[in-house]
């Protein structure tokens, strides 16, 4: 099964991972390239699902031949991500409805003070024989209501609108 929820558990909605910039992740300025975000987001969110949820995206295709598959990027590149630096990244659902998904991603530096970078990705769920939009099964609606951060009122944000917020509720930077 790909994922069975447990009821006497609260699920964490806003995981988050320390990964270290790669040299060969980095362009010539020594800056991780901005494809490679992508990456690194997609990495974490695989590594922290399976992980905190013992969710596998290869067992829900293995099980139902469905998937999501990505339909919308909206990403801003606020600070660069340094070769050899150690980040923070977060991610989270903050939507779903019959057939689509929204994850958020954020990047971090290690102490979580400095806001690198910001993606949301709009998935749909297919059937991979079809390559059509089909509704989420019972079984993964329960998955999501169990994940989703229900706080975030996607409808009524923009983008925009939500990097500041997401740098509003980061710790202050300390003074020395």
């Amino acid at each position: 099964m790909f994922f069975k929820k447990d009821p006497n558990r609260a699920y964490n909605k806003e995981p988050q991972l320390r990964t270290i910039i790669r040299f060969q992740d980095c362009d010539p300025l020594q800056h991780l390239n901005n494809s490679k975000y992508f990456d690194y987001y997609f990495n974490a969110r695989e590594d922290q699902v399976a992980t905190l949820y013992q969710f596998s995206f290869g067992q829900l295709f293995k099980e139902l031949k469905q998937s999501w598959v990505v339909y919308q990027h909206q990403i801003a590149y606020l600070r660069p991500a340094q070769v050899s630096e150690w980040v923070r990244i977060t991610s989270r659902l903050i939507f779903f409805s019959e057939d689509t998904i929204v994850t958020e991603y954020f990047m971090t530096d290690d102490s979580g003070h400095e806001l690198k970078n910001v993606l949301w990705v709009t998935s749909k769920y297919i059937d991979v024989a079809t390559g059509k939009r089909v509704p989420h099964p019972p079984a993964l609606v329960e998955y999501l209501e169990a994940i989703c951060l229900r706080e975030v009122d996607f409808h009524n944000w923009n983008f925009n609108e939500r990097i500041r917020e997401i740098k509003h509720a980061l710790p202050t930077a300390i003074k020395w």
